[in-house]
């Protein structure tokens, strides 16, 4: 949705057709390859997720260094995972949880999506910093796995994107206990971040918008300026938010300094629980 939203609007602003080629496949790793070795003209971008920065140190041998063979433009948005129970969970805060993770150790079941996810290394850091142990239970997406969640075949879910919990929350199915990201959410306004009860933590994903290294500052600095003004929009904004995502749009240096610090962090609890593939 948010490449189909934007590709439009930059070949009005650029006067340069922009054509989306869909390349899925390994947690986008084939795709992000053959941007890595194009010529680095402008003409060819990379719409990368937040397994971006997870893919180096999730897998064995990444054909490219995701540090250094992109040129970052901008960030597009950023996406907060929501941490929730069902209705019939004793837990009503972040810290009720955490305590009753910590009064049954190993007994509490979260779901999971997948290894690299951006829900299941948010719980692993979360296990991390409040030094609580669970079980990661596999569904075969977020659907199956908030499903699981409401009927109680697991306690807890940190599902990755906020979009879908809202209607959930307000049915009464679910109840959502805080956010991934340093701030509130304006979807979820009632829901506090998971850092007000554990200072430090921030679990959050990202879509952003990539060149191949190389590429001429004085053309990174027009797609920048370009993508920030589409990104800022109102229009823009509103199709986000309906996503449960933020509008960013920052400068190359500020992007790059994020995903430097991602390719860190997820680096770090990749290593500690033994998840790489």
């Amino acid at each position: 949705i948010i490449g189909r939203t934007i590709a439009p609007k930059l070949t009005a602003s650029l006067g340069q057709q922009v054509v989306i080629d869909n390349r899925p496949g390994a947690s986008g790793i084939l795709g992000s390859a053959i941007v890595a070795k194009s010529t680095p003209d402008g003409y060819t971008l990379l719409m990368v997720f937040p397994s971006h920065p997870v893919n180096q140190s999730l897998y064995k041998d990444v054909p490219y260094d995701t540090a250094n063979d992109f040129a970052p433009i901008t960030l597009v948005s950023a996406v907060s995972p929501v941490l929730v129970v069902g209705a019939q969970s004793p837990a009503r805060s972040v810290k009720d949880l955490l305590d009753l993770a910590k009064a049954k150790p190993g007994q509490l079941n979260h779901g999971s999506v997948g290894a690299g996810s951006m829900g299941s290394l948010g719980a692993e850091l979360l296990r991390s910093m409040a030094g609580i142990q669970f079980t990661q239970v596999a569904y075969k997406g977020s659907p199956q796995a908030l499903t699981a969640v409401i009927s109680g075949e697991i306690d807890f879910y940190l599902i990755g994107s906020a979009g879908t919990v809202g209607p959930q929350v307000k049915a009464g199915r679910i109840r959502a206990l805080g956010v991934g990201a340093k701030q509130r959410l304006s979807i979820l306004p009632d829901v506090p971040p998971i850092g007000d009860t554990l200072p430090g933590y921030e679990a959050r994903g990202w879509n952003g918008i990539l060149a191949p290294a190389g590429t001429p500052n004085a053309i990174i600095g027009r797609l920048n300026r370009e993508l920030v003004a589409i990104i800022r929009s109102p229009e823009f904004a509103k199709v986000l938010t309906g996503e449960g995502a933020t509008p960013v749009g920052n400068t190359p240096a500020e992007f790059d300094a994020i995903i430097r610090a991602d390719i860190r962090k997820w680096a770090k609890i990749i290593q500690d629980t033994g998840i790489r593939r």
